[in-house]
């Protein structure tokens, strides 16, 4: 009978549970990545940077606008603090969308939630910035 020490069970146990970590991460690494989406970014760049009233009501009109029944999910943003030469941090707010499909961001283009927003807070900004992308 083969007979195991303490020591031995505890080596044993410490590989398995490193052989399953590695197992799981790469599993998880692999389900990180987005598949089958549309992302809209949108960075708004204020016209009275300064004030907190109109930052205010920016935010207001695109958690309106997050009712758009084909968004999947939203995010809005600021500037991270973050601080590399080549991080442009100089716009206010940014408002990430997900579409399952192109069709879905083109429909919401044109949605009335978001032609109202548009009407609505256009007059806050001097410059906004889209940066569209879909899977490779």
């Amino acid at each position: 009978m083969n007979r195991s020490t303490r020591r031995r069970f505890i080596g044993d146990t410490g590989k398995a549970a490193i052989a399953g970590t590695i197992l799981l991460a790469t599993e998880q690494s692999t389900e990180k990545e987005m598949k089958n989406v549309f992302v809209h970014h949108v960075y708004f760049w204020l016209k009275n940077a300064e004030s907190k009233e109109d930052l205010d009501k920016l935010v207001a009109g695109l958690k309106k606008l997050s009712a758009v029944k084909t968004i999947q999910q939203f995010h809005i943003g600021k500037p991270a603090g973050t601080s590399r030469d080549v991080i442009d941090s100089s716009y206010a707010v940014s408002w990430l969308t997900l579409f399952a499909a192109k069709a879905d961001q083109d429909s919401y283009q044109s949605d009335p939630i978001h032609l109202k927003f548009v009407e609505e807070c256009s007059s806050l900004w001097k410059k906004v910035v889209v940066y569209d992308s879909t899977d490779l």
